[in-house]
């Protein structure tokens, strides 16, 4: 599995909330949705966007930030705007004071705001990533980053604003697909970049040897890998690998593959219905009671109370169109 694409993965199938922002100053939203991640790129015009804790953030037309949640930030023409609305979980919108909205900032499919013609258009797209897959990116990114236009060209934002406005069957299969290929794009960017600090996982795969023991984990977790068997498929030998895996990932290849297959199956758990055996045979235990147990010694609870916690949990954070 690619790393990138491991962002992505998990109980995404609810669909992403997207939409396009319309506004003419003075505009303020307040977004207190506690969602992983949210995408903003700006269309046309500026944008401010102001986080809790932290510098303000500037961003011109081409622009786009990445805010890592769920820390509340605010999105504005100025720093000094008031709220006009509030954004809660559920994709629930407020006046501030806690009145519903009840559609006033409607524009049109998947469009909101206060003008359809607005100063300041941007297209925002927010998952519900609950995945410990994505956790290992996620805990690399700083709660808000941006990429200037002049740094990167995104080729997407043209399809993006033509297909946020369709509604067709499938629409959302398509946007889902679309914002995928927008976050990949653009982290791709963002590690490129030497104020990134990319973890040192992702970095350890541009490593010829190291690179290649990563995607054989990676991508068949369920086979009975040893120090020995890797070491024979990289062409070097079992201290070699051992030595160098440590140093470039920070944890020998056996401690990796662990917490590999154990995200695996905290993502499982929560995205599908599988039995405990059948997930276990798939990440590469023997047994349920194996995974259990290995399961709980890392993460606290059983596998059981995993499951049980994110179906109460999901229908706090839905998504909407």
């Amino acid at each position: 599995m690619d790393a990138l694409a491991g962002l992505l993965e998990g109980p995404r199938a609810r669909g992403a909330f997207m939409i396009r922002a319309c506004f003419d100053p003075p505009w303020a939203i307040r977004v207190e949705d506690r969602a992983p991640l949210t995408v903003m790129l700006v269309v046309r015009g500026d944008a401010w966007i102001t986080p809790d804790t932290g510098p303000p953030l500037r961003l011109h037309a081409g622009d786009l930030a990445i805010a890592r949640g769920p820390d509340p930030y605010t999105c504005a023409d100025d720093p000094a705007t008031p709220p006009q609305a509030l954004i809660l979980p559920g994709a629930e919108c407020s006046y501030p004071d806690g009145r519903p909205l009840q559609g006033s900032m409607d524009l049109g499919v998947r469009t909101w705001g206060d003008n359809l013609g607005g100063s300041t258009v941007m297209l925002i797209g927010t998952y519900l990533m609950q995945g410990e897959i994505s956790g290992r990116l996620l805990d690399a990114l700083p709660p808000l980053l941006s990429l200037p236009g002049d740094v990167w060209e995104c080729p997407l934002t043209a399809l993006l604003m033509e297909e946020i406005g369709r509604d067709e069957p499938g629409q959302e299969v398509v946007l889902d697909r679309l914002l995928d290929l927008l976050v990949i794009a653009a982290l791709r960017a963002w590690f490129s970049r030497p104020e990134a600090a990319a973890p040192a996982w992702y970095q350890a795969l541009a490593d010829p040897v190291v690179g290649r023991v990563l995607r054989l984990l990676q991508d068949d977790p369920a086979h009975p890998w040893t120090v020995a068997s890797l070491a024979a498929k990289a062409g070097v030998s079992r201290a070699a690998l051992a030595r160098r895996f440590s140093e470039l990932v920070g944890e020998p290849p056996m401690t990796y593959l662990t917490g590999w297959r154990l995200a695996l199956a905290a993502d499982r758990l929560r995205a599908s219905d599988a039995t405990l055996d059948s997930i276990a045979r798939q990440v590469g235990y023997g047994s349920a009671f194996a995974l259990s147990s290995a399961f709980k010694r890392v993460y606290g609870v059983s596998p059981q109370e995993h499951r049980a916690r994110a179906a109460e949990d999901a229908p706090l954070i839905g998504a909407g169109s």
